[in-house]
C-alpha cells in the first residue's frame, strides 16, 4: 500500500484488507489504469464513471427544465384567456403564538421573477365584514438562488379575519378564504398521571451516555444501549506552538505524541548563544528542546525559520515536527523564544476521556428484534447546540417512565423500534463545553501543514457532520457546503470521511426503520427534503412526489401542534417546509441521504432561538420539542397499524380553451394516485399524478372533454384504493370521464 501510495495516485479513503489482500478505491483515468497494472497491481471494477456523472447532469438539466416549464405553465392561462388572474393565494394562515394572533400569507404573481415589487395583502374583521376593515399587510418576494418561488410574509393583527384578498400591480384581484394553522384539541395525548419534565440542566456528551445507560439498566425488558460501529477520532490533539511574531519569521511546532500521552509534556526554546559567528544546533534533554541561533560576526542572530524547522526535524523528529507557518518560505529571521510548552489547549477535567470516543444510542421497546417500525431520532451533529440532546433525553425517560401507566405509551413501545442517539458528535460536544463554545464541528483536523494547521488555527478545525453525506452533496456539485478545512461547513475530505456520519448511515440502513428526526438548533424551523441544489439555477434534489409531500405536511402539523400545545408557541408556517424552501441549500446534509437514499420520512427540528439559551428558556424549549418527538411516534405508530384504504374522486371544472376541462384528483388521504388516458389499466408504471408547483398543491389536468380517466390511489402505509392490484389484469380501478357534472 505504501508503494502505492508513493506512485500518486488519486485514492479514496476506503481501505480494506481481504484474504486476497489489501483493497483501495482510486480515481484514475486510462493512461492512469495501464501504468498501475504495468505495474503489478491488480485493477478491480468500476465503482463510478463518466456515465454516471452524465446521468446526473442530465438529472439537473431535467430539473431546470422543470423550473421553467412550472413558470411557463403559470403563465400561459394568462396568454390563452385574458380572464385568468395573474395572483394565485397559495397558503392564508391565521394563528396563535403566545398571546400574538399572526396571519401569514404566501401567494404567486406571474410578474413576480423580474418585478422587485410586494403585494399588499388586505383583511376583513371577520365573516360578513368589509374587505380592509381588519387592515392590510405587505408580502415580499421570496428568491431563492435566482429563482422566484412565491412572495411570502407575516404580521401580528388585532381581529381574525375570515377572509383576505391581494391586487396584482397589474390590476389583477385574488380571494381566499383564511385557515387555522395549528388548531389545538381540546383533549389532551397525555392521559392521567402522565410524568415527564426530567431535565434540569445542561448536559456534555459524557453524561448523555451516562443517563442512556442508567435509564436501560433501570428498565431492561424495554430498553438496550448499543454502542454504535465507529469510534470517533476523540476529545485529543497533538500539542502545539507557535514561535516567533512575522509570519516569515514563524516556526510551527507540533508533538509526535497526543497532548495527553506525553505531548504536554515538550517544550521548545530559541535561545542567542550570546557569542559572535555561532552555528545553529538543537540539543534535547528529556523532554526539552534548545535550539542555539546561529549568530554573524558581530554577534547577531542570523537562523532563518526554515532553518530552524530543517533543525527541530534533524535533532529532536523524534519528538516533534516543525513547519513554517502556513506555506510561508520561511525565509525571515527568528526571534528568541523563552522556554515555550508545547500543549494540546483542552481543558476538559480528566472524566472526559481523551481516548475514541465510543458513541451510544439507546433502544427503546417491547419489541427490538427489527419486527417493528423503526423511528430513529438523533442530536447534536452540530456541536454548540446544546438544548436537542436534552430532547431526546426527556423524550426517552417519557417513554420509559409512562409505559408501566400510560396505555398510550404502553402502545408506542409495544409497536416501535425506538433508537434515539442523543449526542453523535461526542468530540465537538465536549470541546464546546469546555473549550471553545461556538464549535459547530468535529475535532478532526484535515488542515495541511502548508495551510492552517498550525495551534492559532485550533478554533477552525473540523468538519461539518451535516454537510459529509452521501446524497446531493459538495462532492455531487450541490451548494451549501465548502472545501476549506476552516470553513463552518467543511464538507470534509469525501463523503463519509468522518465516523460519525458513518454511524449515522449504519443507524439509517436499519431496514426496519421508516422515520427519523434530526435534532439541530436554532430558529424554530421543522423541514424535510429536498435540502440542496446546485446554482446557478436553483437546480433542487428531486421533490417529494405529491402524495410524500402531503404526508410530510399533514404528519408535521400533528407534530407542530403538539410543539404548540406546551406554551402556545408556533413554529410558522414561513418555517415548514422543504429545507431549501424555508432556509436554504445544504449540500450534504443527513436528512437527505435518509430520504433518497433510505426512503425514510426524515424531518428536521432547529429547536429555539438560540444555541444556548439560558436555563429558563432551555428548559421550556426542551418540554415543547419533546412534546413534538413524542407526537412522531405516535405518527410511526399510526402508520404501522394503517389498514384504512384510500379512497379518491374526480374534481370537473370549466377550462378557458373550448372543447377542455380541468381535472383534478381528490384523496381522503395524503395518497398517489396513478392513472392513464388511453383506457388501459392503471399499473405503478402509469403516469402519476403531480403537484401544481413549489408548496401550490395538486396539478391541474387540461383535458378534452370525454377523455375517459382510469386510476387507484396507494397511501404512505401501502393501503391501495378499493385493494385493487396494479399489475395490469385487475379489473376493480376507478373510472370516470372529462366532463362537467349535471346541473
Amino acid at each position: 500500500m505504501d508503494r502505492l501510495v508513493a506512485t500518486g495516485v488519486d485514492l479514496d479513503h476506503h481501505v480494506e484488507q481481504t484474504e486476497n489482500g489489501i483493497v483501495l478505491h482510486a480515481v484514475v483515468t486510462p493512461n492512469e489504469v495501464s501504468g498501475l497494472e504495468a505495474g503489478g497491481y491488480a485493477v478491480g471494477n468500476v465503482l463510478f464513471d463518466p456515465a454516471d456523472s452524465a446521468d446526473r447532469v442530465g438529472e439537473r438539466e431535467a430539473t431546470i427544465a422543470a423550473h421553467v416549464a412550472d413558470n411557463k405553465a403559470f403563465t400561459a392561462d394568462l396568454v390563452d384567456d385574458p380572464t385568468t388572474k395573474d395572483i394565485k393565494i397559495i397558503r392564508a394562515d391565521y394563528y396563535t403564538s403566545g398571546t400574538n394572533q399572526v396571519l401569514s400569507v404566501e401567494a404567486k404573481w406571474a410578474q413576480g421573477q423580474t418585478s422587485t415589487s410586494a403585494l399588499t395583502v388586505q383583511r376583513d374583521s371577520g365573516p360578513g365584514t368589509a374587505m380592509g376593515s381588519g387592515g392590510s399587510q405587505s408580502i415580499s418576494r421570496f428568491v431563492d438562488a435566482g429563482v422566484y418561488l412565491y412572495h411570502r410574509g407575516a404580521s401580528t393583527i388585532a381581529t381574525r379575519p375570515d377572509r383576505i384578498q391581494i391586487t396584482s400591480p397589474t390590476g389583477d384581484v385574488a380571494n381566499v378564504q383564511v385557515k387555522e394553522w395549528l388548531p389545538v384539541p381540546a383533549e389532551s395525548p397525555e392521559g392521567p398521571g402522565y410524568q415527564k419534565d426530567f431535565v434540569t440542566s445542561y448536559l456534555t456528551p459524557t453524561e448523555l451516555y451516562n443517563r442512556i445507560k442508567a435509564l436501560a439498566a433501570e428498565f431492561p425488558q424495554l430498553a438496550e444501549i448499543v454502542e454504535l460501529p465507529n469510534k470517533t477520532n476523540g476529545y485529543r490533539r497533538k500539542a502545539q506552538a507557535v514561535l516567533g511574531t512575522a509570519n516569515a519569521g514563524r516556526v510551527a511546532v507540533d508533538s509526535r505524541a497526543w497532548g495527553h500521552e506525553g505531548g504536554n509534556d515538550i517544550s521548545v526554546e530559541l535561545a542567542d548563544p550570546g557569542a559572535a559567528d555561532q552555528p545553529l544546533s538543537v540539543s534535547v534533554t528529556g523532554n526539552d528542546i534548545r535550539v542555539s541561533l546561529a549568530t554573524d560576526a558581530g554577534g547577531a542572530v542570523t537562523s532563518t525559520a526554515a532553518q530552524v524547522v530543517a533543525a527541530l526535524n534533524a535533532g529532536a523528529g523524534s519528538l516533534i515536527v516543525a513547519y513554517t507557518y502556513r506555506g510561508n518560505t520561511g525565509a525571515g529571521v527568528v526571534a528568541t523564544a523563552a522556554r515555550t510548552p508545547l500543549t494540546d489547549g483542552l481543558r476538559a477535567p480528566a472524566s472526559v476521556s481523551r481516548d475514541p470516543q465510543p458513541v451510544y444510542a439507546i433502544r427503546i421497546g417491547k419489541t427490538r428484534d427489527g419486527s417493528k417500525t423503526g423511528v430513529l431520532a438523533y442530536a447534536q451533529e452540530h456541536a454548540r447546540e446544546w438544548v436537542p440532546p436534552l430532547v431526546t433525553i426527556e423524550t426517552a425517560e417519557r417513554l420509559l417512565r409512562n409505559y408501566a401507566h400510560d396505555g398510550r405509551t404502553k402502545q408506542l413501545l409495544n409497536n416501535l423500534d425506538i433508537w434515539i442517539a442523543p449526542s453523535v458528535n461526542p468530540d465537538g460536544g465536549h470541546y464546546s463545553f469546555y473549550d471553545f463554545n461556538s464549535q459547530r464541528r468535529n475535532m478532526t483536523n484535515h488542515c495541511p501543514l502548508t495551510g492552517s494547521a498550525d495551534a492559532l488555527a485550533r478554533n477552525s478545525w473540523g468538519v461539518d457532520n451535516n454537510r459529509n453525506y452521501t446524497e446531493y452533496s459538495l462532492f455531487d456539485g450541490y451548494s451549501g457546503a465548502s472545501a476549506s478545512c476552516t470553513s463552518d461547513t467543511f464538507a470534509g475530505p469525501s463523503e463519509l470521511s468522518e465516523p460519525e456520519n458513518k454511524n449515522i448511515d449504519w443507524l439509517a440502513s436499519r431496514p426496519n426503520i421508516k422515520f427519523s428526526m434530526n435534532l439541530h438548533s436554532s430558529g424554530n424551523y421543522f423541514m424535510w427534503s429536498p435540502g440542496a441544489y446546485a446554482t446557478p439555477g436553483r437546480i433542487s434534489a428531486p421533490r417529494p412526489t405529491l402524495a410524500e409531500e402531503s404526508f410530510f405536511w399533514g404528519a408535521s402539523s400533528r407534530i407542530l401542534t403538539a410543539i404548540k400545545r406546551h406554551r402556545n408557541m408556533a413554529v410558522t408556517p414561513a418555517r415548514t417546509g422543504p429545507i431549501s424552501d424555508v432556509l436554504y441549500s445544504a449540500a450534504g446534509n443527513s436528512g437527505d441521504m435518509l430520504w433518497y437514499k433510505y426512503g425514510i420520512y426524515a424531518w428536521n427540528f432547529e429547536v429555539g432561538t438560540s444555541f444556548q439559551p439560558t436555563w429558563a428558556s432551555a428548559h421550556e424549549e426542551t418540554m415543547e420539542f419533546s412534546n413534538g418527538l413524542v407526537e412522531l411516534l405516535r405518527v410511526a405508530r399510526d402508520y404501522s397499524t394503517d389498514h384504512q384504504r384510500p379512497e379518491s374522486s374526480l374534481s370537473v371544472t370549466p377550462s378557458a380553451t373550448e372543447g377542455m376541462v380541468n381535472v383534478r384528483f381528490d384523496v381522503t388521504e395524503p395518497a398517489a394516485v396513478f392513472y392513464t388516458l388511453d383506457n388501459g389499466a392503471p399499473t405503478y408504471a402509469s403516469t402519476l399524478y403531480g403537484s401544481a408547483g413549489v408548496r401550490e398543491g395538486g396539478e391541474i389536468l387540461n383535458l378534452p372533454v370525454g377523455t375517459r380517466i382510469n386510476w387507484f390511489s396507494v397511501d404512505a402505509a401501502g393501503n391501495v384504493e378499493k385493494s385493487y392490484v396494479p399489475d395490469g389484469r385487475g379489473k376493480n380501478f376507478n373510472k370516470g370521464q372529462a366532463v362537467l357534472p349535471i346541473g
